[in-house]
């Protein structure tokens, strides 16, 4: 999830949430495999080409908007919400296959860590052949840093914040490591290649046995992992030292990676500096000597740092500052664009004492959706730089995978007489520009519904990530198109910490008093892969499902995308998830991003990167 005016660096699908008050935005890798569905390529937008002397050397600096890493080691726990500990650990640690190339979306063999990746037996094993890469310790990457990854996921899940039941790694019946190179996996049944690669091997990174299978800092390393107890006890000293901020930095087990880069130092307040890793086995190794990661505490104060030609290489552009575009470029930066690969929306807490029954009731919030005025949003607000968000996927992007009712504007075209019909008719007294109360409780077909008592308001408090102009002024429209049919919404703003700090995952298991209070949250946007399944987001029990929306014919479309490759399949599943809204859609801008014209191989934006790709950059003079 993120807030929307600047994308952060997020090399991760769906998960985590992530919050766009920072510069840009990341995702993972992908592998190429037989028998998938092809990938899409995303416009990558405005860019220059930047010429002149290439120059070994010098700092980039990334501006980020409060957006602060807490953890370190790669298996973040459930419990940790803040989706920018991605963007600290995937330089250093990268998934076992990589998404982006360039500005197209597909599968980039030459970054991933495999050599080939195979299915046979009906799609039902999984063939790895990993390349002679190396850690930057100069041990050898191999197939037992897998099975290290594997045997403490299988030994502690739940408790990963990537963990979605019955995918990994429930779905794989046995890891076989023949060799030092080849990993074999026997999945529980067949799969989609696309997804299981793209979605579910897209999240998976290798982590160095050698140096990290202990159960305490002075213990020596060994095969801990192979038993459950051991991998327990493994995993939960590395989680523990993972928390530990004061020493991400200076802690001996961080310093064994195998991406193009290590961190040379980290501060509370959330500056942290990479080094090349100078025995990376990849094929773009670092040009620059660092890359300094300097947090702000708002996208106005982030942008007044990029005007003033400070330090700032990289930066994000907000919408409300694109008339700045021509004094930037005669200030010596360049700019790019990319529509991002997500899905955007306003969870409804089906689970909140106060407001849960009413947002149950589908006709509810499809009269909340009537309301949201997207085109405008994407007009006003962004000036065109936005997907208007129709439903789960994206317009802009993934146009194989884009059902026709969504191209057509989704189910839900704002429509004002519509939600006040729909209000009307199921027992309510509508009061424009007042509040809307029940007058008919009941569950028949034109009373409230279950749980709805006689004189509830339609009254809501939306909660949403401080520090971006844009989300300001689209949700103060919202509230404003709201209003027609008597819809109260009064917002709050937080910082992004503070608000995943408070807002927890609510459903029929869990939802705690102390974290589940909240009616509606933003967060932003879950970023995709390039196999943009629901999983984790929609599906019952998902770590991504905030609101704890259920819905047993929404899993069984879910897993129809997953064990099939059929468009149909999918067009299914979206048009139901688009329909029964376990979210509001809200328009996603683009990434803006602001460059130093002198800074190359800068643009074009990956659209599973978005621009966080600094060992491929370098200065010209």
């Amino acid at each position: 999830m993120s807030q929307n005016d600047r994308k952060p660096l997020m090399r991760t699908h769906r998960w985590p949430i992530v919050t766009a008050a920072a510069t840009l935005l990341m995702a993972a890798g992908v592998a190429a495999c037989s028998g998938t569905g092809s990938s899409t390529a995303i416009g990558s937008g405005s860019t220059a080409s930047t010429t002149g002397q290439k120059i070994e050397g010098g700092t980039a600096t990334i501006p980020w908007v409060a957006a602060t890493p807490n953890f370190i080691f790669p298996l973040v726990p459930a419990t940790n919400s803040d989706g920018y500990n991605v963007n600290l650990t995937d330089l250093m640690w990268p998934n076992l296959v990589y998404e982006g190339d360039g500005g197209q979306s597909t599968v980039n063999p030459q970054e991933s860590l495999y050599n080939t990746l195979t299915y046979s037996d009906d799609d039902k094993t999984v063939t790895i052949d990993l390349k002679p890469w190396q850690w930057s310790d100069g041990t050898p990457i191999t197939s037992r840093d897998f099975s290290f990854t594997y045997n403490l996921l299988k030994a502690n899940v739940p408790n990963w914040q990537d963990y979605v039941q019955g995918l990994f790694p429930d779905d794989v019946k046995s890891v076989q490591t023949p060799n030092s190179s080849t990993i074999i996996l026997n999945l529980t049944q067949s799969y989609n290649p696309a997804f299981f690669t793209e979605d579910v091997l897209g999240e998976i990174p290798l982590l160095p046995q050698h140096a990290w299978d202990k159960e305490s800092a002075t213990g020596k390393v060994g095969s801990y992992d192979e038993t459950k107890s051991g991998a327990k006890a493994v995993y939960a000293f590395l989680q523990k030292e993972g928390g530990d901020i004061a020493t991400f930095a200076t802690n001996p087990l961080w310093q064994v990676v195998d991406g193009p880069w290590k961190l040379k130092s980290f501060s509370t307040d959330g500056e942290y500096v990479y080094v090349p890793n100078k025995g990376y086995s990849g094929p773009d190794k670092p040009t620059l000597a660092e890359v300094v990661n300097e947090p702000f505490t708002t996208d106005t104060a982030e942008f007044d740092a990029l005007r003033s030609g400070s330090s700032l290489t990289v930066g994000g552009l907000p919408q409300e500052d694109l008339r700045q575009i021509p004094e930037l470029k005669a200030g010596g930066y360049d700019v790019a664009t990319q529509p991002i690969p997500g899905e955007s929306g306003i969870f409804p807490n089906f689970y909140s004492s106060q407001v849960g029954a009413i947002v149950s009731q589908l006709y509810v919030r499809q009269a909340l959706e009537d309301l949201i005025n997207r085109p405008q949003i994407v007009s006003k607000v962004y000036d065109g730089y936005a997907d208007p968000e129709n439903g789960p996927i994206p317009v802009q992007g993934f146009s194989s995978l884009l059902s026709p009712l969504e191209k057509s504007g989704g189910p839900y075209p704002y429509d004002p007489s519509k939600a006040i019909a729909l209000l009307k008719g199921h027992g309510w007294t509508v009061t424009p520009n007042g509040t809307t109360t029940c007058a008919d409780p009941g569950i028949g077909a034109t009373e409230c519904g279950a749980g709805v008592a006689k004189g509830a308001a339609l009254s809501f408090q939306l909660l949403y990530s401080s520090g971006s102009t844009s989300n300001d002024e689209e949700f103060a429209a919202i509230q404003s198109s709201e209003e027609q049919a008597g819809i109260k919404i009064s917002l709050k703003s937080e910082p992004f910490n503070t608000l995943v700090s408070t807002v927890g995952v609510c459903n029929a298991s869990s939802h705690p008093a102390s974290t589940c209070g909240w009616q509606l949250v933003y967060f932003g946007y879950e970023p995709y892969g390039l196999y943009p399944a629901g999983d984790g987001i929609f599906n019952t029990g998902g770590t991504g499902n905030q609101g704890g929306y259920s819905s047993a014919e929404e899993d069984k479309l879910i897993n129809e995308t997953e064990f099939g490759s059929s468009a149909q399949t999918f067009f299914a599943y979206e048009d139901y998830t688009a329909e029964q809204l376990p979210q509001l859609w809200v328009p996603l801008s683009s990434n803006i991003q602001v460059y130093k014209s002198t800074l190359a191989n800068y643009a074009p934006l990956n659209p599973f990167s978005g621009g966080l790709n600094p060992e491929d950059w370098y200065f010209t003079k």
